[in-house]
């Protein structure tokens, strides 16, 4: 498969959910139009170009996107700028609220001016990770987990249910992963607690898990082709065939399989971890009131989240939007019973020590 044919789709499908009207709420339509503008970070796809554009026509705000492709970056970035951001809404997983929280970033959200809190799923709106000394700090919009997706041309279904394929001779320098990831994974394929939450009160103990993961890297990188670092590098290196499989999230896969690239992902029976992604309001924020009237908007129906998910290939944190999904789409996001018990999701209460024990092994990884 040529890497025009795969490029001609994704226009074409492009092309299709610029189509779908997108609209804002109808109180917003009835208002005079608010002007300014809205700044937000965010990865690739999660704001629908259509219903960016219903919205700035509704509205009067411009809407100015950058985008993200890491959350240490992202982090850094508005670290940088405090107290004057120029970010009103940035893109931040649940299990990294706290890193943001305690370095004093994030503006408690107001759910209270969210007319359209109620059209996300309570599993995710509600769920514990989601409040934090007593407070929201974003809403939840879509939800994705680490997976192993493979060529299926290449590799079978059998071997992609375990880690270790990722790691095996056969596949020689065509898989890629990212390596701050796979520290997790990895210390949850030996039998720990890749989150750390047990090792609070035990640190020499978490060093010595960090450094076994770390050495495990070290001894098979002459393995892996490439540590990459987004969605959409992935992506290009199994459309030009450089890898077979590798360690990816399934947003970037689900959307190979949606275009009909021979692509199939899992979720090994070592486990994995999932995620939650929210649009929160930065502390200091220079436009707020425009924030929230985008917040609203976004959430105002599961058509909305659907366009998230076609776009992403993410799964929707919206009641009922799997319903304007179409059955391809539905099957790349969705798990069995089997693969989903064995999945965790990222916690946040040892962020602290772990990021401060994982950073510099990722580094001194790549270095090796």
């Amino acid at each position: 498969m040529t890497n025009l044919s795969l490029n001609r789709r994704h226009l074409l499908k492009a092309a299709a959910i610029g189509s779908v009207a997108l609209a804002s709420p109808a109180y917003l339509r009835r208002a005079h139009a608010a002007g300014g503008e809205v700044n937000i970070w965010t990865y690739n796809n999660f704001v629908p170009e259509s219903f960016k554009k219903q919205f700035e026509a509704d509205t009067g705000i411009k809407v100015n996107v950058r985008l993200v492709d890491d959350q240490g970056k992202q982090f850094n970035l508005l670290a940088a700028e405090q107290p004057n951001p120029t970010v009103d809404i940035m893109t931040v997983a649940g299990h990294r609220f706290l890193q943001f929280i305690d370095s004093d970033l994030l503006a408690p959200l107001d759910t209270g001016r969210l007319k359209n809190w109620g059209n996300i799923n309570p599993t995710f709106s509600e769920s514990d990770w989601s409040t934090i000394k007593d407070n929201k700090w974003g809403a939840p919009i879509l939800s994705g987990m680490e997976v192993l997706s493979y060529n299926t041309d290449y590799v079978s279904a059998e071997e992609a249910r375990t880690w270790d394929t990722l790691f095996s001779e056969k596949y020689a320098n065509q898989t890629a992963y990212i390596i701050q990831d796979m520290m997790s994974i990895i210390m949850l394929k030996m039998g720990y607690d890749g989150n750390m939450v047990e090792y609070l009160d035990k640190p020499e103990e978490a060093a010595r898990i960090v450094e076994e993961a770390k050495q495990f890297l070290i001894k098979h990188k002459p393995l892996v082709r490439k540590y990459y670092d987004g969605g959409a590098e992935i992506q290009q290196m199994f459309v030009n065939q450089d890898i077979v499989l590798g360690h990816s999230w399934n947003g970037p896969a689900a959307a190979l399989i949606n275009d009909g690239f021979p692509l199939d992902m899992t979720i090994p029976k070592e486990g994995s971890y999932g995620f939650v992604y929210t649009y929160n309001i930065a502390k200091n924020a220079p436009n707020a009131d425009n924030a929230y009237l985008f917040l609203d908007a976004i959430l105002s129906s599961p058509e909305i989240g659907a366009a998230m998910t076609k776009a992403s290939g993410y799964i929707s944190t919206y009641k009922d939007a799997s319903n304007h999904l179409t059955d391809l789409e539905k099957k790349s996001t969705s798990f069995t019973d089997e693969e989903l018990s064995t999945l965790q999701f990222f916690r946040a209460e040892a962020n602290k020590m772990k990021y401060g024990l994982i950073d510099p092994a990722v580094e001194a990884i790549k270095a090796a």
